[in-house]
């Protein structure tokens, strides 16, 4: 079970499946097939519950069963455990703090990356 609380109000989000299911953007399938998150604030909920997630859950609780999709039983039967165990001990959070402040991720900021619109660009096409 996870949770997180904003302002005064608690959600809970009884599994896996149904935390990242309500703490993806606004999708009209996902709004249709009623696993949407029911607010903005419910879907901040979601992501900051899933911030806090260990990674380790991704493997121990498959959002799709292993007998039933061919990509789960690819993941589980070809993990490389040793590779792994090297950020474990991470939370998705601290997984997208420590690639955000990687050397090699600074370097490839899209500030760098500046788009030039054809416009802006002049007419060397």
């Amino acid at each position: 079970m996870y949770s997180a609380t904003i302002a005064s109000s608690r959600y809970v989000f009884g599994d896996l499946k149904t935390l990242l299911a309500k703490a993806s953007p606004a999708r009209s399938g996902d709004e249709l097939a009623g696993i949407a998150a029911a607010s903005g604030e419910e879907r901040v909920a979601a992501q900051y519950a899933l911030a806090d997630v260990p990674l380790a859950s991704f493997l121990e609780q498959p959002v799709i069963p292993y007998e039933s999709d061919e990509v789960t039983r690819l993941i589980v039967d070809t993990h490389d455990r040793a590779a792994f165990g090297e950020i474990a001990h991470l939370t998705v959070g601290g997984l997208r703090r420590r690639r955000k402040n990687s050397p090699r991720s600074r370097a490839a900021s899209p500030r760098r990356w500046r788009r030039r619109s054809p416009r802006s660009a002049g007419s060397r096409i």
